[in-house]
């Protein structure tokens, strides 16, 4: 049998970055906090805290985490008088900053979010990192049931000016790799597969990295580069002549949610709402 106490501050050591902010939160002594994770690595085998500072879980050390919130969100199952239970989702940034927020309110819990490409949030699953995402890939990860959401409509956007300066001759291989771009990171390739798209080159594009929605989809509206935009998101800008397409050709990214199997009745009151708002806002 694990020891739960010592779990419950393992997870708070990790979630608040230190001893004492954990011992606070628990409403215990910092050396209290100490002996337990002591005894827990001691019966473990393992070191599951890197001191930091910041204090950080090792790959042991967050797999324990991610176990007691499990348990935690199936004891929320069975009784209405446990502390709302934590769930760490991988989801991307442009559902966050459109549809997804909504559903959330479905579930009575605490999120923590992980902020990551779709292409790229399989991976926090399939290291147990997270108990369900919002991934491209159809493919379940072991352990895993998978859901079609919809597809997520992205359209080539800038300013009529930027438009007319960079690509008064045709959107073509040259005036692609010319102009300046949008990037939300590094993992961002959504630029370049429409860019491919268009001109059957694999492009290397260049401009501004910002990883935020929000701040991505202003950044183009003032004229500092080209990038895509999900339609729900650009609908304002196109509708008051703001933003224009590059091209007519859009590029469509499938979702699905991926939610661990043994969570799936816990979760479902989530996952219902998540297909709801999908199929209101993204493309069959």
């Amino acid at each position: 049998m694990l020891d739960y106490p010592a779990l419950a501050a393992l997870a708070e050591i990790i979630r608040r970055g230190s001893f004492e902010a954990a011992a606070a939160a628990l409403h215990v002594t910092p050396s209290a906090i100490s002996q337990r994770i002591k005894g827990l690595e001691e019966r473990m085998g393992a070191v599951l805290i890197h001191r930091g500072p910041p204090a950080r879980g090792t790959e042991q050390g967050l797999r324990l985490m991610q176990h007691l919130d499990r348990v935690r969100l199936l004891e929320q199952g069975l009784t209405d008088e446990s502390q709302p239970a934590m769930l760490r989702i991988a989801v991307n940034a442009d559902s966050l900053a459109t549809w997804f927020p909504p559903a959330m309110t479905a579930l009575n819990v605490t999120y923590d979010l992980e902020i990551d490409d779709q292409d790229h949030a399989r991976d926090w699953l399939r290291q147990g990192k997270v108990s369900a995402a919002i991934t491209s890939d159809p493919d379940p990860v072991p352990g895993c049931d998978v859901i079609a959401l919809g597809r997520m409509r992205y359209l080539a956007l800038a300013t009529p000016d930027f438009i007319a300066r960079h690509f008064a001759g045709g959107v073509t291989a040259e005036t692609l790799v010319a102009a300046p771009v949008v990037i939300f990171n590094a993992k961002d390739a959504a630029q370049a597969q429409w860019a491919q798209s268009i001109t059957g080159q694999r492009l290397h594009l260049t401009g501004h990295l910002i990883p935020s929605s929000e701040a991505f989809a202003r950044a183009v509206e003032l004229g500092l580069g080209w990038g895509m935009i999900p339609e729900t998101m650009a609908a304002p800008a196109l509708s008051e002549n703001r933003l224009s397409p590059l091209a007519p050709t859009p590029l469509d990214v499938p979702l699905h949610w991926q939610v661990q199997r043994a969570l799936k009745p816990a979760l479902a009151p989530l996952t219902a709402a998540i297909r709801k708002k999908a199929a209101e806002t993204l493309r069959p």
